[in-house]
């Protein structure tokens, strides 16, 4: 990961950091099965795991300091933290001794609730105070890309989140502020 990323980057839940819906395919109560690491049952043996790329997704984000939200329009958002807090993420590579972490902690903020992305943006700037072109979103509906008429940078996850696709996603936002270069006096250009 290069070392110029936005302050904020949301990702979606349903089929964007997991392979289900929340709200549909998982019949309470939800469990860890001693201590597993990503991965929870349901009520009928249901499995709720990250992708296999989001763990070590999530800590580089975390290492590098930005901010970590989750934006989620389920209609089960009880379900949806209940889950986060749940699920153990395997310690970043290279720290396999360490204790794995419940995926609540590794997120800033959460919107989670029945409604437009707009409105959990919305929600974002104002706790955060950061401008939305500093925040990036991955989302698997097509739909959600409304976000970006507030000036949020949107990524379309058609298949869950990877390696490739968050790569997609930064290069996106890159594409869209580029560095802004300024020239001294010597006329040599500084970032």
């Amino acid at each position: 990961m290069t070392s110029r990323l936005p302050k904020l980057v949301a990702f979606d839940l349903d089929y964007t950091l997991w392979d289900l819906w929340i709200d549909t395919h998982v019949y309470p109560p939800i469990r860890r099965v001693g201590n597993a690491v990503n991965e929870l049952r349901d009520r009928h043996e249901q499995k709720i795991s990250f992708y296999r790329d989001v763990p070590e997704i999530l800590h580089r984000l975390k290492e590098a300091g930005v901010i970590i939200a989750a934006c989620s329009r389920t209609h089960a958002p009880d379900l949806a933290r209940q889950a986060l807090r749940l699920l153990l993420v395997p310690p970043p590579a290279g720290h396999k001794k360490e204790s794995p972490t419940p995926a609540i902690e590794l997120f800033d903020q959460m919107e989670i609730y029945p409604g437009s992305k707009i409105k959990h943006f919305k929600e974002l700037h104002k706790k955060t105070g950061l401008p939305y072109s500093d925040m990036l979103f991955f989302d698997d509906e097509h739909r959600n890309k409304e976000v970006e008429s507030l000036g949020v940078t949107f990524c379309l996850v058609p298949h869950g989140v990877d390696d490739r696709t968050f790569e997609r996603g930064l290069s996106e936002w890159r594409k869209r502020h580029p560095v802004e270069v300024a020239e001294d006096a010597s006329g040599a250009g500084s970032i």
